[in-house]
């Protein structure tokens, strides 16, 4: 993100709903969305976050550990979250070849399918939701708005400089 004017005198009680409407807004799309992903294929937030990922991935898989910390899931709760996924024929667990000490989380033919049908809804409801209402340049000055905020605090949380 480039350098940006800051208005000093801005109310503090203005700045906080300001936020507090940022986060009401992505959790009601986020409810709406998920809820219809639910309704549709059965597949709670974590299963299709995990789905997406693996979707997007090099043949359709990704160390264990590595997806684990891109869902923001701990290691048990992914334990969890893969052991139902196994169970249900969308991932299988793969030992690696050269590292014993890595498991990859990989699509099953089922879990290709249920992934591209999953994606393809989420797409449709938000084209709804969210395109929509906002329109096409609305949307995306709000996409990079967010991604300058994930760049910006992702960088401090990891303790490296601005």
């Amino acid at each position: 993100m480039g350098t940006v004017q800051v208005d000093p005198t801005t109310d503090d009680d203005e700045m906080v709903t300001w936020w507090g409407l940022v986060i009401e807004g992505y959790a009601a799309t986020q409810d709406r969305l998920m809820g219809e992903i639910f309704d549709r294929h059965g597949l709670a937030p974590a299963q299709f976050d995990i789905l997406v990922r693996l979707l997007r991935s090099p043949d359709h898989r990704q160390p264990m550990t590595k997806l684990a910390a891109e869902a923001a899931l701990s290691s048990g709760g992914f334990t969890k979250v893969a052991d139902r996924m196994v169970k249900a024929d969308l991932i299988r667990r793969e030992p690696c070849a050269t590292d014993r000490r890595v498991v990859f989380a990989t699509l099953t033919e089922n879990g290709l399918a249920t992934a591209t049908r999953a994606r393809r809804t989420c797409a449709a409801v938000l084209r709804r939701i969210v395109l929509e209402p906002l329109g096409q340049d609305r949307a995306g000055e709000l996409a990079e708005s967010m991604r300058g905020l994930r760049e910006t605090n992702r960088i401090r949380r990891e303790g490296r400089p601005d």
